[in-house]
């Protein structure tokens, strides 16, 4: 009988409350939601096209972090978190920006809102929302780089 109790707890009413959204997750998503619809995106302000070998077998290039670019890469990109609530659950922004090395121009910025955490306690990982969907570095060079 025990283990019959436990199958059904952990089988049926534990993925149950883990999938219902919590009244502050409901209302983290629409501040999220509110935040990206003011802002969020992705915004280019020059596009650099570059020959086919500068992209790797998956059709992208590879941008290094500022603090890792090497003398010879020709860009670099930065990237911050700026916090608008710390807690459980966290709403951040993620701010992306692709600079060229030689005069430090901007080429283009994304950005995007994440809230993550708010969730009924239990031994899984955080749940999180983000918009919007196209953001983030990959997408941002995507649109910035083209190929010859």
């Amino acid at each position: 009988m025990k283990t019959s109790r436990m199958f059904l707890l952990t089988t049926i009413v534990l993925p149950l409350l883990s999938a219902c959204a919590t009244p502050s997750q409901i209302m983290a998503d629409a501040e999220v939601r509110r935040l990206c619809e003011k802002d969020g995106g992705i915004r280019v302000y020059e596009t650099v096209t570059l020959p086919v070998e500068r992209f790797n077998k998956y059709g992208q290039i590879l941008v290094p972090a500022k603090r890792l670019a090497k003398p010879e890469d020709k860009f670099y990109y930065e990237s911050f978190q700026n916090y608008f609530r710390k807690g459980n659950p966290d709403i951040y922004q993620l701010h992306t920006k692709v600079y060229r090395k030689t005069d430090s121009k901007l080429l283009g910025e994304s950005i995007s809102y994440v809230r993550r955490g708010g969730d009924m306690p239990g031994p899984w990982h955080p749940s999180s929302f983000s918009c919007p969907e196209e953001a983030g570095l990959n997408n941002l060079n995507k649109q910035i780089f083209i190929k010859e």
